[in-house]
């Protein structure tokens, strides 16, 4: 019978799980699958916690159906009719610059302009970054090969004031990182592709969506008499729906928490797991889902090369803080699903979601839930140096200077991701060859989770199932 270790409770090694168990039944084999989590719940970033009548989201608060494998996995715990769709007749995205909040204009998809007249007709860009954007189509081609910057590659096709003001706020709120290091093969490789293959990112992008199939916009189809599909996705009570599935899909008794991993080891043919107890077990497989940092520190007994690529990956700290008020003290409107502020703006907190507008069940009907988001590539430091009420302040601060909001909140939470994101820098993909390479060194030995190919829930769910299928094929 063959037996597999993974290390981490979070998304991807919940998934990897729940793949392993699924696999060995689909194929009547005899797997044995123990899942370690250091901490004292299983979810990983995932968090969500019920305060009073407040449904709370620590960390992601939806995911994209497109990527389906979140969805695939959701459907396989028998979470579907449990999927909640955002609340679309509210949605849009504003920029907050120039001392006021800018819509971003329709056609935009992330940075690339598709449509002439909402561009034209938005005061976010002036006339001379508007030209310019639309110049994108006559720039050359790169001729270099290799990697560059998320920030010279959209200042080279799309000009500097896009970048500033369209491209990392909005890639800011995604990877919580610094475009000027940030790598676009890594991170974009999509708009790389279009470049070669189109010569033009807008030419790129019209064809693709006149390509596309309707039905992949927001993901798969859903099943008959299920809820329809969204460009974000949740859960009705909340994200945490997805983890404690996986903890019930694969059973309490293969789960252990509060179970703090050492060191890995090869022993021949199979591998050894040591707790910081003291305790050994012993696998034929070993799974670390956990951040690329930790796992470094598990395995440079055996591979100090392979750790020093992992400990290489750098890392942002990031906060959220939600707030709620009572809806009769809200006098300003609040309009789409939130708002993001460009790092030039040089604002204390770099986005904010409007929860209870964007999805239902979050709070009760009589009050508005807001979160906003501190760090990660802008002033980062507050996280670490503010405790939590000068933290709330302000961010209280900035929605009154933003929104005109004055009122005081009825309800406050703050939640922090001490080096909680991976930054995918420049030669990003390179160091991955070199730790593919060295991994491969090592049969029985898998790395999955954000550290490494994708930050999304839907790629740490991806990734999960591709080792769990090398490990159901060995």
């Amino acid at each position: 019978m063959s037996k597999v270790i993974v290390i981490g409770g979070g998304i991807a090694g919940l998934a990897a799980a729940v793949h392993l168990k699924a696999g060995a039944k689909a194929h009547g084999k005899t797997m044995d699958v123990l899942l370690l989590e250091k901490n004292q719940r299983i979810g990983g970033k995932i968090l969500t916690e019920r305060i009073g009548d407040y449904l709370v989201e620590a960390g992601p608060d939806s995911f994209l159906p497109e990527k389906v494998w979140t969805v695939n996995l959701a459907r396989k715990l028998g979470l579907e009719s449990e999927m909640l769709p955002s609340n679309d007749e509210f949605k849009g995205t504003f920029i907050y610059s120039g001392r006021r909040l800018h819509s971003l204009p329709e056609g935009v998809m992330l940075m690339v302009p598709t449509s002439f007249w909402p561009m034209a007709k938005s005061h976010l860009i002036s006339w001379p970054g508007k030209l310019r954007m639309g110049m994108e189509v006559f720039m050359p081609r790169r001729k270099q090969q290799g990697d560059e910057s998320l920030a010279s590659f959209v200042t080279r096709r799309l000009g500097r004031e896009c970048l500033d003001k369209i491209a990392e706020p909005l890639v800011a709120g995604i990877h919580t990182s610094n475009p000027d290091n940030m790598s676009v093969l890594a991170t974009f490789p999509r708009f790389v592709q279009m470049e070669q293959k189109s010569g033009s990112l807008i030419r790129g992008m019209l064809a693709a969506l006149k390509n596309r199939p309707q039905a992949t916009l927001s993901g798969p189809p859903p099943r008959p008499g299920q809820p329809a599909m969204t460009y974000f996705m949740s859960f009705k009570h909340g994200m945490d729906s997805l983890p404690k599935a996986c903890e019930a899909f694969i059973g309490k008794n293969s789960i252990r928490i509060g179970a703090s991993v050492r060191a890995v080891e090869p022993r021949g043919k199979e591998w050894s797991v040591f707790l910081t107890t003291g305790e050994e077990l012993r696998a034929d497989h070993v799974v670390l889902g956990t951040a690329a940092y930790d796992s470094a520190n598990m395995i440079k007994g055996f591979n100090a090369n392979l750790a020093t690529q992992m400990n290489a990956i750098q890392w942002s700290s990031s906060g959220t803080v939600t707030v709620a008020f009572k809806r009769e003290d809200v006098k300003v409107p609040l309009r789409g699903f939130g708002f993001i502020v460009p790092k030039v703006e040089n604002r204390r907190i770099n986005a904010s979601t409007y929860s209870s507008i964007k999805w239902s069940y979050r709070a009760p009907d009589d009050t508005i839930m807001l979160r906003a988001f501190v760090g990660g590539g802008h002033h980062e430091e507050l996280v670490h140096e503010l405790d939590d009420a000068a933290l709330t302040t302000a961010v209280l601060e900035e929605m009154d200077t933003i929104l005109g909001l004055k009122a005081a909140p009825a309800f406050a939470k703050v939640y922090r991701w001490f080096k909680g994101m991976p930054k995918f820098t420049v030669g990003h993909l390179d160091r991955m060859t070199v730790i593919d390479r060295r991994v491969a060194m090592h049969p029985g030995l898998h790395l999955i989770g954000c550290s490494y190919k994708g930050i999304g829930i839907g790629d740490c769910v991806h990734e999960a199932e591709i080792a769990a299928e090398k490990i159901l094929k060995a």
